[in-house]
This record gives structure tokens, C-alpha cells and sequence, in this order.
């Protein structure tokens, strides 16, 4: 194989003895660690056809030599660009790189691809790859959420352009878990200004989990949260028809019967959160831009029914 190989490296040019020690050591070592005459072995341009590229790519994936894979792959893409293995050669470069954690390579490769092929059979594996990209970055609902709303509009996208694609569903179990992420960081950053009194700043972002995040499991909190904060502001009436909305759409929740004894006077007002208040990843001052609070109304863009009633009551 080795054999093989170092014939498919030498260049017909090349005639002279001191070449063939050059690209034996190229063809055992994979180009992997060796300064030629003084140059990066990056730079040194390994010929061949696509098959054997490509072959030697593999080979060196299923070794976990993810960066020596990455450049027989890009060696695929540059030398033979008109190829039907040229895209392929590009959504395995990303592949590599995604193995290697090397997550933005990975993201601005697969960004190329779906500029380069849009109509690509393999288009809808390259978001969902690039989604998953995203996904790596996700941590607690304290920390910057742009990686969540990045993940959770690509997946998003997979399952709604792409519903037949076998990424559909995985894309719709992620977008959910997401969802629900991104309806806890708008929670924390609401709890954090309830906790520093901030009441109005407390009841908006407790109206973006209401009216953006239905599915979320935090509907109940907020709207609980939301009567909390209106009646430390004094607005008893406002108060009464959130706890009325959520009576009426959660009556055997515990955050219900905690609403029910504040409007009684059996509680304090607000009651201690959940947890110690903790500065969000945006900042006290300003809510995180529109752009990285993906919006989970209905495709002709009307809000459900919930948000409905919502805006009707309020």
C-alpha cells in the first residue's frame, strides 16, 4: 500500500534522485509533521487522483487523525473542483473538524458549502451539522444564550424546509429542548431584575417567556412572577388577571395556589427566587437583541392562542 501510494505522490516532473526520499517520507508520514527545505509541510502540495485522496482521507479518519484527514480532503476539493466528490470533499472537511471540536472551522466550511450548492442533495445534513455545531457551544441557561438561538434557528430550519429529510425529527426533539432553553434564560434574566426590585423591567421578560415560548415549561413560573411583580408595584387589578390566566389554564399548579395566597395576603410580596440573583450574560441594562430570540409563533405568523388571550386581557 505504501508502494502505492508514494508512486501516486511523485509528480512525472520530478526525475531527479533527491525527490525520492522527500515523497517516501510524505507517503509514511502522511505529510503530517516534516519541514521541507525549510517550509511548512502545509504548503506542500501532494498530488494525486481522487480516489486516492479521497481513500487516504478516510483512512486517516477512521484513524482519528483528524487534521492530516482535513488536508487530503481539501486536497480534494482544490485539485479536482469539478468532481462530483468535490462537495462531498468539502461536507467531510467540515465532518473532520466537527470531530476534532474544532466547531467554527467546522461552521464557516459547512457556510460554504450551502453558498457553493444550494441545490445539494446533502444540503439539509450540512444544517443539521451546522446546528449540532451550535449545539456543542450550549451551556446553562446563566450563560450567553447566542449559541441556544443559534442551534435552535438551524434546527428549526432542518425540520420545517426539510420534513421528509431523516434530520427531521432529531431536529424537532432539539428545537424543543432548546425552546425551553431559551424560554430559562429570559426566567434568569427575569428573576435577577425581580430580585434588584426592578419590577417593570422583571414583568417584560416575563411576557416574552408568555407570549413567545408556549410550549415551555416555565409558563406557569412566569405568569406566577408576573403577579408577584405587579402587586410589589401596587397594580392589584393587573395582578388578579394574571393569576386568573393562570387559574385558568393551570388550576393544579403549585405556582397557582402561591399566586392565590399572595392576592389573599397570606404571602410576602415578591417571594424569594429561586435562586441567589445572578447578573445575566447581556447585562442588567438592555434586553438581547430580537435576532437572538427566535420567535415560536404559527407559520402565518398570528401568535397561538394563549399569546392571543394574553394581549386581549392585558
Amino acid at each position: 500500500m505504501i508502494a502505492r501510494l508514494f508512486r501516486a505522490l511523485i509528480r512525472p516532473c520530478m526525475r531527479t534522485i533527491a525527490v525520492v526520499p522527500i515523497y517516501a517520507a510524505l507517503a509514511v508520514g502522511g505529510c503530517s509533521s516534516l519541514d521541507l527545505f525549510g517550509q511548512d509541510a502545509d504548503d506542500t502540495y501532494i498530488e494525486g487522483s481522487v480516489e486516492q485522496l479521497y481513500n487516504r482521507a478516510m483512512d486517516l479518519l477512521e484513524k482519528k487523525e483528524y487534521a492530516e484527514a482535513a488536508k487530503f480532503f481539501n486536497e480534494v476539493d482544490r485539485q479536482h473542483p469539478y468532481s462530483v466528490w468535490a462537495p462531498r470533499s468539502q461536507l467531510m472537511v467540515a465532518y473532520t473538524n466537527y470531530r476534532a471540536k474544532d466547531f467554527e472551522t467546522s461552521r464557516l466550511t459547512l457556510d460554504r458549502f450551502i453558498r457553493l450548492n444550494p441545490a445539494h442533495r446533502d444540503v439539509p445534513y450540512a444544517h443539521y451539522l451546522k446546528a449540532l455545531c451550535f449545539f456543542e457551544d450550549v451551556r446553562d441557561t446563566k450563560r450567553d444564550p447566542a449559541p441556544t438561538a443559534a442551534a435552535y434557528e438551524e434546527f428549526t430550519l432542518v425540520a420545517e424546509r426539510f420534513p421528509a429529510s431523516k434530520y427531521a425529527d432529531d431536529s424537532r426533539r432539539k428545537a424543543a429542548v432548546l425552546r425551553d432553553h431559551l424560554a430559562g434564560h429570559e426566567m434568569e434574566v427575569g428573576r435577577f431584575y425581580q430580585g434588584k426590585d426592578q419590577h417593570l423591567a422583571a414583568i417584560n421578560r416575563f411576557k416574552t417567556v408568555v407570549q413567545e415560548y408556549q410550549a415551555s415549561r416555565y409558563i406557569p413560573e412566569a405568569l406566577h412572577r408576573m403577579t408577584e411583580s405587579y402587586i410589589a408595584l401596587g397594580l392589584g387589578s393587573e395582578a388578579q388577571r394574571t393569576a386568573a390566566v393562570l387559574g385558568r389554564n393551570f388550576p393544579k399548579s403549585s405556582w397557582y395556589g402561591d399566586s392565590q395566597a399572595l392576592l389573599k395576603g397570606e404571602r410576602s410580596s415578591p417571594v424569594s427566587t429561586t435562586s441567589a440573583p445572578v447578573a445575566p450574560s447581556s447585562g442588567p441594562d438592555k434586553k438581547k437583541p430580537a435576532k437572538e430570540t427566535p420567535k415560536t409563533t404559527a407559520k402565518d405568523g398570528k401568535k397561538s392562542w394563549l399569546g392571543r388571550l394574553f394581549d386581549r386581557i392585558f
